[in-house]
């Protein structure tokens, strides 16, 4: 399985505050590898190295290798501590994913075409409903964006999922309704009362708030 990182670990066997902050003061992160078919593991990393990655984007949707002790793994970033006022990793949590593994991950929306777009180009503004949207697939096809093209969109139109071309084995989560991801706007438009999707975004947890369903 292809890993878009690769990190160096040490396994650890003290918990708790006090070996944290010993580990943090070394600039080292504490971390998890789980699984529901595993042991946990409890390992250390590199705190600038897993920040940096961090930092360059979409981290928490790519596979990543492990290596600690004698064992290699490969698992996806899940939930994610910074420091409030560094920004810098205090705690990882991964899980431990195979080629097999099916998982539930939230991939950026990106806004194709913009520039070209009819409704743009007559004074409206393209609006992100959505700026990721959560899917459901197999590990090994994860993809790096959700593309909408607003090229041939109008002031009022609205694109929503059933119109993005998502790759074959890759749906979204939510099944119950065709949310909208892109709506465009005229610039002199009233303030309005925000729509069903818009509010339903508004109200779902920030990415990483709570923990995520565990690979099948």
């Amino acid at each position: 399985m292809e890993a878009a990182y690769t990190f160096d670990a040490e396994l650890r066997e003290s918990h708790g505050k006090g070996s944290a902050r010993a580990l943090r003061r070394e600039k080292k992160v504490p971390a998890i590898i789980y699984n529901k078919d595993m042991e946990p593991v409890s390992v250390s990393m590199d705190r600038d190295k897993l920040t940096h990655a961090y930092f360059r984007g979409g981290f928490t949707s790519k596979v990543v290798e492990i290596k600690a002790g004698k064992d290699t793994y490969h698992a996806l970033p899940r939930q994610l501590q910074l420091h409030p006022v560094t920004d810098m990793i205090e705690h990882a949590d991964f899980l431990r994913v195979t080629d097999k593994s099916t998982i539930n991950v939230n991939i950026p929306v990106n806004v194709l075409n913009a520039d070209r777009c009819v409704g743009v180009k007559r004074g409206g503004s393209i609006n992100v409903v959505r700026h990721t949207v959560e899917l459901v697939c197999n590990v090994t096809r994860i993809p790096t964006s959700v593309d909408v093209d607003v090229k041939d969109a109008h002031i009022g139109d609205s694109i929503h999922i059933s119109e993005v071309d998502l790759p074959e084995g890759v749906t979204p989560t939510i099944t119950d309704r065709d949310f909208t991801i892109v709506t465009i706007a005229g610039r002199l438009a009233k303030a309005s009362e925000p729509s069903a999707d818009e509010a339903a975004v508004a109200e779902e947890p920030a990415e990483g708030a709570a923990a995520e369903g565990e690979a099948a």
